[in-house]
């Protein structure tokens, strides 16, 4: 069994089309775990990570996926994230669970929109991290301006420990700062690590690197500053722990720099991921809830304890479901039975696996610390499973809400079931995706994080369950919300036979920044506590369906300020009633208003067509926010309402010849025109 200390839980995280799955099967191949490099969308299987065939077919990586291999004593629990803001629930539960990560950067594009995403998460879930610039062999590549896009764009503290040896078609291998080497890789894949003295002509170039990377980092070390300021030489071994300090404390990210394609620099990152970020051990104690006392306990990583573990992910295959597990606490063997702190049942593991991709390893044992899969266990993503007695409850994740919409109805009765059978696993594992049913259509209605995530879950469909259905056109998330405040008395006092219903309200609503929230500044003299949870409910009650268009209503305040009540004709479902009117009363005096959902747009594209994509796009009611030039390729930012980016992928290719791509993430909600009301 592995210490603690020699385990590694991290993840790779970056904008699409930076590289991660090109990496992930680079350092496969180098901790010995695979025997040939595939490439991502190659014929002949394509990249290991992107087991799915969907993911091969496209190119690109939908679910996130895990791998453990070991490097040099130490045993590294790799997940490979997508990078399309589409599936970004992959990478929040990935990172909600991992100890360390690695930031994937392109060295062309360097600091792009899902990074910004992406670091957002890292630093929600307070992750240490390793950049690691890509792409080095690429025209245009540019470490330097990634570096300082990091620090400017990011506001982080970036500390480089290499540099280049040639660029673009010449990059030929790396300096390392700490050993003062040149790194070379030779042999058909790379696979042959060779360090050699330092180019002459790079020497003082790096000699200065070296300098400025001591100077960030000594202020760690105090017998480091002490060696500077006597100019005595600085061993490796002190550099290193000054850096590890730094990045466990996120005070700064060290930066390493290759082209995984060309096979160069990965093996210096595999070392940078065993000697800089964290082991289990090394984070601080997770914060949980007791479920009966509401109280706050600290959970340690030590394998005697009660076992405590957070289900982040759920896969279903041939062996029923697989869930993807994050031991916190104790230790777990095959036949363990774990409470469920959500539904408060019972649930047995009926095997442990270590997760290989799509393959499995039976184990025998999982300690604190390990990432594993738990076979024939009934839970939801982020249920907290922990051993009998235990009461308590890890903080779930972040879950994004849905901006899009679309109506299917299956084509026969046989395709209904299947197609129920598949929403229904569809949903426990991706908790972005919500089912519904339109209450006048009788349609099911998916709603999810865009075209390309509703377009994956519908060829699931098809091919895992063999259900086909009809697909209604996309519907955008519109929502209502008001612009002012607005009072409400009512008072419902109702006629019925054999007992009269009595409850009134009084109160206001406002604007507030989050979805929806209810203040109670009542007395018990006006309204009794019994009532209070009743008013809540028909507060509640009141905004699934707006009263302009029909759509939810969000972004309310409620204030409950009094009201009075019967001890005869009062009842729950009278002043529920009675808020649900009052509600109503007053969101029609708060000027109400449609909000439409508008996304953060980046376009790609060789500076011949700027004029022309521009041009649509303002046709499309975009904001221009600006552009900037790298070479000869100009990064053109914007907001756009997402109602207008329908069929957007066909007209960016028509305008470009195919050579401009785009990225879309959602932004904030803003009003909708009057003038395109009648068109919702």
């Amino acid at each position: 069994m592995i210490d603690q200390n020699d385990i590694r839980n991290i993840g790779i995280a970056a904008h699409i089309d930076a590289g991660k799955t090109t990496l992930s099967e680079r350092i496969l191949f180098y901790t010995g775990k695979i025997h040939c490099i595939h490439e991502v969308g190659q014929e002949n299987g394509g990249a290991t990570m992107d087991y799915m065939e969907l993911e091969r077919e496209k190119g690109i990586t939908i679910t996130s996926a895990a791998v453990t291999c070991f490097w040099q004593g130490s045993q590294i629990n790799l997940i490979d994230t997508p990078g399309h803001v589409d599936f970004t629930i992959e990478v929040e539960r990935s990172l909600r669970v991992l100890d360390g990560a690695v930031m994937v950067l392109c060295g062309v594009a360097g600091v792009q929109s899902q990074t910004l995403t992406i670091d957002r998460q890292m630093k929600r879930y307070q992750i240490p991290r390793i950049a690691f610039i890509n792409k080095l062999d690429r025209v245009g590549a540019n470490p330097d301006r990634v570096v300082q896009a990091l620090a400017e764009k990011l506001h982080l503290k970036p500390i480089v420990l290499q540099l280049p040896i040639g660029r673009e078609a010449d990059f030929i291998g790396l300096i390392d700062l700490i050993s003062f080497t040149a790194h070379y890789y030779e042999g058909e894949q790379g696979e042959h690590w060779l360090q050699q003295p330092i180019p002459e002509a790079l020497q003082p170039a790096a000699q200065r690197a070296r300098d400025q990377l001591l100077d960030q980092i000594s202020i760690h070390s105090e017998a480091m500053m002490e060696r500077l300021l006597n100019g005595e030489t600085i061993p490796q071994d002190m550099i290193w722990a000054a850096i590890r300090q730094g990045t466990l404390s996120r005070e700064f990210i060290p930066v390493l720099m290759g082209s995984a394609f060309k096979n160069k620099g990965v093996q210096n990152l595999l070392e940078a991921i065993v000697r800089y970020l964290p082991s289990p051990g090394d984070r601080s104690a997770i914060p949980a809830t007791h479920t009966e006392t509401g109280q706050a306990v600290m959970l340690h990583p030590n394998p005697t304890d009660a076992a405590v573990g957070l289900a982040f992910k759920l896969i279903d295959d041939e062996f029923g479901q697989l869930t993807y597990t994050r031991l916190y606490s104790g230790t777990l063997h095959p036949g363990d039975r774990l409470h469920n702190s959500r539904t408060q049942k019972m649930v047995r593991i009926h095997r442990l696996v270590r997760i290989e991709v799509e393959k499995r390893q039976e184990l025998e044992q999982a300690i604190a610390g390990e990432i594993v899969g738990l076979v024939g266990v009934d839970c939801a993503s982020g249920d907290t499973l922990c051993s009998k007695g235990t009461q308590v409850a890890l903080e779930g994740m972040v879950v994004p809400k849905p901006v899009m919409t679309i109506a299917i109805s299956p084509q026969n009765q046989p395709d209904l079931e299947r197609m129920e059978k598949a929403l229904q696993h569809f949903v426990r594992e991706d908790p972005t995706l919500q089912v519904a049913i339109d209450p006048e259509s009788k349609k099911t209605l998916i709603s999810g994080m865009g075209e390309l995530h509703l377009e994956i879950y519908l060829e699931r469909m098809k091919r895992e369950y063999n259900a086909w259905v009809y697909v209604g056109k996309p519907a955008v998330a519109y929502r209502e919300t008001i612009t002012q405040s607005a009072k409400f008395n009512y008072t419902l006092n109702k006629q019925a036979p054999g007992h009269n219903q009595y409850a009134q309200v009084i109160g206001h609503i406002e604007p507030c920044m989050g979805e929806f929230e209810v203040m109670n500044q009542t007395t018990s003299e006006r309204i009794p506590k019994k009532y209070w949870s009743a008013c809540e409910q028909g507060f509640r009650d009141a905004i699934k369906t707006g009263w302009l268009k029909g759509y939810p209503i969000t972004g309310i305040k409620v204030v409950l300020e009094g009201g009075s009540f019967n001890p005869i004709e009062s009842s729950e479902m009278a002043f529920r009633f009675a808020a649900y009117q009052g509600f109503e009363q007053a969101f029609a005096q708060a000027h109400p208003k449609v909000i439409e959902p508008i996304m953060h747009l980046e376009v790609e594209t060789p500076s011949e067509f700027v004029g022309r994509i521009q041009s649509k796009l303002l046709s499309r009611r975009a904001l221009l926010l600006g552009s900037e030039v790298r070479d000869d390729i100009v990064m053109i930012s914007a907001e756009v309402p997402l109602a207008e980016m329908f069929g957007y992928s066909t007209e960016l290719r028509s305008l470009s010849h195919g050579m401009a791509t785009f990225t879309m993430e959602f932004l904030t909600y803003a009003e909708l025109p009057e003038s395109l009301l009648t068109e919702i």
